[in-house]
Parts: C-alpha cells; sequence; structure tokens
C-alpha cells in the first residue's frame, strides 16, 4: 500500500475594504508616515467593518480555498482555525461557526491561539490528520479581526496590525511533488509576558483600560523573533537536506520588513524569492502568511509543484517553519 501524503492543494484569502493609511494615523496618534515607514515597511493595513466577525472574515476566505481546490463542502471532513480574535472568548469555537455557515455538519472542529504562529500550527495538524489516513479533505484558516483588540490611542501596536483572513485546503495525495514535506513548531512561555492581550482580571487590577488591548514589548520582541526564525529556518533545512537556493519561494510571517529583512540577509534568501505583503496589510497575525501566499498565488508567482518555505514567530511565545511543494493547479 502506497504511503499517503498531505497536499497543499488551494490557497484563498479575504482582504477587507477599508483602508487605514499611515497618513490616517497621523491624525490619531503622534506619529508620521516616515516613523512607521522607517521602523515597520508598513505603508497601510486593512480593517474590517464593524459588523464583519472574525468568522465573516474567515468564511470568504475558506469559500475560495474551496472553489479552488475544485471540491465540495460535504468532501470537507475537518475545520480548523487559528485565531486570536475568535467571535466568542470562550466557546463556541470559531472554526464551528464557519464549518455551520458553510453546511458543514458532523465533522471535526475546532479553534487554535497560537497567536502568528497560528497557520503553521494548524498546517502541522492538518498533515498529521491526512496521513493518520482517517481525513481527506480539511479545511484550515487563518482569520483575524485585531483591530477588536487594538488600542489606537496607542502608537506603539496601532500601527502595526490589520485584518484579514486566509485558508487552505489540505488534501490526501501519493505523489511525493506535491506534499506538505515537512513541519516543525514550538513554543517557549517564560516570554509570554512580552506579547499579551490579557483579558484577564485576575492577572490585572480591575480598573485597567489595557485588559481589552494587546499589549507588546516590541523590542524585546524583535531580538528574539529574529534569533528564533533564523535558527529555525536553518535546522528545518538541514534537517531536510535542502539548500536555501532549492527553495522557490520564503513567505514569512509578515509582521515587520527590518525583521524579514534581518532573517532573510541571515539565510542569503534574494529579495525576488521573497514574498512580501507587509506594507499594505500590516501584521495580520494568524492571517498573514495565507494572505501573502495568495498574493503570490494570484499574481502567478506560485506554481504547481513549487518549493515554499513557511516561517512564522507569535505571541506565547511561538515559532515553527514548513517547507511544502504547493500542490495546486
Amino acid at each position: 500500500m502506497s504511503k499517503i501524503f498531505a497536499c497543499f492543494k488551494s490557497i484563498g484569502a479575504y482582504i477587507p475594504k477599508r483602508v487605514l493609511s499611515n497618513e490616517d494615523l497621523e491624525k490619531m496618534v503622534e506619529t508620521t508616515d516616515e516613523w512607521i515607514l522607517q521602523r515597520t515597511g508598513i505603508k497601510e493595513r486593512r480593517l474590517a467593518s464593524e459588523d464583519e466577525l472574525t468568522s465573516d472574515i474567515g468564511l470568504k476566505a475558506a469559500k475560495l480555498a474551496i472553489e479552488r481546490a475544485d471540491i465540495k463542502t460535504d468532501e470537507i471532513d475537518a475545520v480548523i482555525c487559528a485565531t486570536l480574535t475568535p467571535d466568542f472568548l470562550c466557546m463556541p469555537a470559531t472554526a464551528c461557526i464557519i464549518a455551520s455557515k458553510l453546511g458543514i455538519k458532523n465533522v471535526l472542529a475546532f479553534d487554535v491561539s497560537a497567536a502568528c504562529s497560528g497557520f503553521v500550527y494548524i498546517l502541522y495538524l492538518a498533515k498529521s490528520l491526512i496521513e493518520s489516513g482517517r481525513h481527506k479533505n480539511i479545511l484550515i484558516i487563518g482569520a483575524e479581526k485585531l483591530s477588536s483588540v487594538v488600542d489606537y490611542t496607542d502608537r506603539s501596536t496601532c500601527i502595526l496590525f490589520g485584518d484579514g483572513g486566509g485558508a487552505a485546503i489540505i488534501s490526501q495525495t501519493k505523489n511525493k511533488n506535491e506534499a506538505v514535506m515537512d513541519i516543525q513548531i514550538s513554543a517557549d512561555g517564560d516570554y509570554a509576558h512580552l506579547l499579551v492581550a490579557p483579558r484577564s482580571r485576575i492577572m490585572y487590577p480591575k480598573d485597567d483600560r489595557t485588559l481589552e488591548y494587546l499589549q507588546m514589548a516590541g523590542n524585546e520582541v524583535f531580538k528574539v523573533a529574529v534569533k528564533t526564525l533564523t535558527n529555525d529556518v536553518m535546522e528545518i533545512l538541514r534537517k531536510n537536506g535542502v539548500s536555501s537556493s532549492k527553495i522557490d519561494h520564503f513567505i514569512p510571517h509578515q509582521a515587520n520588513l527590518r525583521i524579514i529583512e534581518a532573517v532573510r540577509e541571515k539565510l542569503d534568501f534574494p529579495r525576488e524569492k521573497t514574498v512580501l505583503t507587509v506594507q499594505k496589510y500590516g501584521n495580520t497575525s494568524a492571517a498573514s502568511i495565507p494572505m501573502a501566499m495568495n498574493d503570490a498565488y494570484e499574481e502567478g508567482r506560485i506554481r504547481h509543484s513549487d518549493l515554499i518555505l513557511l516561517d512564522t514567530f507569535g505571541g506565547g511565545f511561538t515559532w515553527g517553519s514548513a517547507l511544502l511543494y504547493f500542490g495546486g493547479k
């Protein structure tokens, strides 16, 4: 019996219409377009409408991924959503809501909270479930409405984050040349305090207004991120005997252009092979990588059997990397 591999069969994304530019932020906080560009590389970001939920964002991305995979919703046997901005704080899972909106019933559905690393985490889970032989088509979604947890009076964070969603279908294949080759993920909770969205009155005073908002120690996060991302990519390439020159597309988490450039230069990836969307979408957390991949796909850059390297880092701290052949048409 031939081995079953997991195939990254399709990619889709949803980009909210409303644009929040650096010029708009100049009117809201003490900042300038030049200051933001120098420190982050971000020019603008997208915001969902007030009545759009994270599940709505994920739903639109999912529909496109399903269409491009050329499968029917009743062929999907699991739905996994990565988000730090779920529709409901505790339950039900946003994955359950998206599944319901798609008319998918009686299948495995749950959320994963791994911040910006969420999409690589759920790709790891989907790969494992597919290779077990018990699942044939899994819908994975990274969706965020970060505008709901950002303090727009805090210039250190409000310049960074945007809303959006990305989704993919992971399916069975017996063709090794269209398979997800390897994924490695990890975490270190010792750094948890450097990037948080509290919402806990146990840990913080009851009158603390920051309870509802994301908080980040930017400089400390930057230092750990660059070192961790570089080491993680070097390890997955070494483990799989792949040189950086063999990578067709390097798709890092789109958090900050300075972080991306620091990692790219240390690993000697050429700019033309590095996918960049941070300048127009900002940091969209779990949606970041699939949104960037979707851009490259729609531009005609990503083709069947191209070798792709994903690399991500987020709150927790969590991080991960993936090597995969693109299995879509």
